[in-house]
């Protein structure tokens, strides 16, 4: 049985524990339910008795639950027991989702939103320690991989999957089929995953100290604009591919596939190229995803075109967000376990912030083309941050201080070093 508490000194393995599996098919689980709405919106907003625009908030609000629940949980469990604050944060989850779907209540969603995307901040600051510690020093940046590989694949499987049973069995279908699915996964990590103590005993005031590092929070920025750019878009996107593309409400899902393999190749894209140029790389997809966003404004009237531009935004924004990433990791220096969850707040705080102004807009005089225009300058902010880090020079090293730790083996020093330095 694979063991959340391996220790990374020993013999490396082809194939990553099963328990990195489990767990990546929690944040599967995570990302679907963050984004599915997207292609749910119209028949929420219909049967809740709200606009579409209000229904975004939705959206606007999971993303607001990530943003307090990432950094607090990745602070507060640190010495909870593993499997059970795992075990805890998929329960939660899956009576969110229950509550929402048994309601007809706009603000009972909403809150359970919140409360669901509270259970995703703590699911995401006890995994990655659990996934990197259970693969060991050699395959741990892998095993963070596949764990994000799970949010990603959310976008090109998960998405469109539920957008497409939603067309059948209604929005609360999806939400029925989450909540399973997430309390089939508790029981699978509680099979999978020893009952120990998470035993790094972490300094909060060492870790907020290191967050003084101005290119660091260069680095969030750059992470809260551009994916405020993608997703001011995407939160709007059905109402824009049916209403002014002429594309069948039953089609959607067919193009949010189409966002997601784009969004995967960003991924993949910005993994490769930014390890050898990461400015130029950055610098490049965020002008590209501006330009793309804005050709969606008066080309969005042609079905095969706006698909198009679709994919082509997802590829281009999703190319910024690994090397963003690495490169706040490796500015943080001394506070990688903050910083990580830090990343996840920036990404959502563009979400928030995208998707609350894309409302406005939708009900402006712009209309239906008034979400791809707000993306359009949120990716073109974008270059204000990276331009700001490729002239400050972000070849500089940061210093890496291992955490104290309390009785934890030095394999498990190990594996959390290699994690924060391989993506430097």
């Amino acid at each position: 049985m694979p063991s959340a508490t391996r220790s990374a000194t020993g013999p490396a393995t082809s194939r990553l524990p099963f328990v990195v599996w489990v767990l990546a098919a929690g944040t599967f689980l995570m990302g679907t339910t963050e984004f599915v709405i997207a292609g749910l919106l119209p028949e929420m907003a219909d049967d809740l008795n709200v606009s579409v625009s209000h229904a975004g908030l939705l959206i606007t609000a999971f993303a607001v639950g990530m943003i307090v629940g990432g950094p607090t949980m990745a602070m507060a469990t640190l010495r909870l027991p593993q499997r059970h604050t795992l075990i805890g944060a998929l329960a939660v989850f899956a009576l969110g989702h229950v509550v929402a779907a048994l309601s007809t209540s706009f603000t009972v969603v909403l809150t359970a939103r919140v409360v669901t995307a509270l259970a995703t901040g703590a699911f995401w600051a006890v995994g990655f320690v659990i996934a990197t510690s259970a693969a060991g020093s050699a395959s741990a940046t892998r095993a963070v991989g596949v764990m994000m590989g799970g949010l990603t694949l959310a976008n090109v499987v998960g998405v469109p999957i539920g957008s497409f049973v939603g067309q059948y069995t209604g929005w609360r279908g999806p939400f029925w089929a989450l909540a399973v699915l997430a309390a089939l996964a508790a029981v699978f990590v509680g099979r999978f995953i020893t009952s120990t103590k998470q035993r790094a005993a972490v300094s909060v005031r060492s870790e907020v100290r290191a967050l003084r590092q101005g290119r660091l929070w260069l680095a969030l920025a750059a992470a809260v604009l551009i994916m405020g750019g993608v997703l001011a878009t995407y939160t709007y996107i059905t109402p824009l591919l049916t209403d002014r593309a002429g594309i069948p409400a039953g089609a959607v899902p067919l193009v949010l596939i189409a966002f997601g393999i784009g969004a995967l190749g960003g991924t993949a894209i910005g993994g490769r190229l930014g390890d050898r140029r990461p400015m130029a790389t950055t610098i490049t997809a965020a002008a590209a995803t501006a330009l793309t966003l804005l050709a969606l404004i008066p080309a969005s009237n042609s079905p095969v075109t706006a698909v198009i531009l679709v994919f082509l935004m997802a590829l281009t924004g999703f190319t910024v967000n690994p090397v963003v990433t690495s490169l706040a990791v490796r500015f943080a220096g001394d506070a990688p376990t903050l910083t990580s969850a830090l990343t996840t707040s920036a990404y959502n705080t563009g979400i928030a912030a995208g998707s609350l102004v894309a409302g406005r807009a939708l009900d402006s005089s712009l209309g239906l083309t008034g979400p791809a225009l707000v993306g359009a300058v949120f990716a073109a902010l974008t270059l204000l941050p990276l331009i700001a880090l490729a002239l400050s020079g972000t070849a500089r090293p940061s210093r890496i201080v291992a955490q104290h730790t309390t009785g934890a083996d030095t394999g498990e020093r190990q594996a959390t070093n290699a994690t924060v330095t391989s993506v430097g």
